[in-house]
């Protein structure tokens, strides 16, 4: 592989649109599309796993959104981000506020080709730390006017049952779910333990593991 080259990961759950992509990148000898992914908490999982220069990001994906795949990922961990949307989510002022690329769906070549220059011009000039830190000033606004979640909706068949995060004991991954477990019962959930750990308060609970978050009123006794 070319170290010049930037590394590329495509996170968007519209099979269409990641080959849309594809194709509008095959030919550019600067790119090297190292994976893609199709949902939100895969996507955290190959960022890890790949590292790349550079994310292709639709803003909402089924499980996770776009901006709480960011959340997920440490400081260390952001790669220069452009976000996709088919629409206006974060306000095109504010994005340019803090310097964030964007393309729009359906996707225009135009528009598309300049960004990309204005992205390989600043990787090529060591300043993708600029394109990062813009990120991190969206997503830090970001925290600091988030609400987070006082109760959980459970879908089962035809129930449904309302559940306040106050009485959740603890929680546990269960693939692409997680499991509630609320005294004597429990209750499973469709959704990635990581982007629950981002709209949980974390005065009340603490992720112990990557794969378990306990309330904190619940601990009772600490065992070295």
């Amino acid at each position: 592989m070319d170290t010049n080259q930037i590394k590329v990961l495509i996170a968007d759950d519209e099979v269409l649109a990641r080959l849309k992509i594809r194709e509008m990148l095959e030919n550019d000898s600067d790119i090297q599309i190292v994976a893609e992914s199709g949902i939100g908490a895969d996507a955290v999982e190959e960022i890890r796993k790949h590292h790349p220069d550079l994310l292709f990001l639709e803003v909402q994906m089924p499980a996770m959104e776009g901006l709480s795949v960011l959340q997920a990922l440490e400081e260390d961990e952001l790669p220069m981000v452009i976000l996709i949307t088919p629409y206006d989510p974060y306000g095109l002022k504010n994005l340019a506020l803090h310097g964030v690329d964007y393309v729009w769906k359906p996707f225009e070549y135009d528009r598309f080709e300049s960004t990309m220059e204005e992205i390989k011009s600043k990787f090529r000039q060591k300043k993708n730390g600029e394109l990062t830190a813009g990120i991190r000033s969206l997503l830090n606004e970001m925290r600091s006017r988030i609400r987070y979640l006082d109760r959980l909706i459970v879908k089962s068949g035809d129930r449904v049952t309302f559940i306040k995060t106050e009485s959740i004991d603890w929680i546990e991954s269960e693939g692409d779910y997680v499991r509630l477990h609320v005294g004597k019962q429990s209750h499973l959930l469709r959704q990635s333990i990581s982007n629950l750990a981002y709209q949980l308060n974390p005065e009340k609970f603490l992720r112990i593991r990557r794969s378990i978050i306990v309330n904190v009123d619940r601990i009772t006794e600490l065992q070295t």
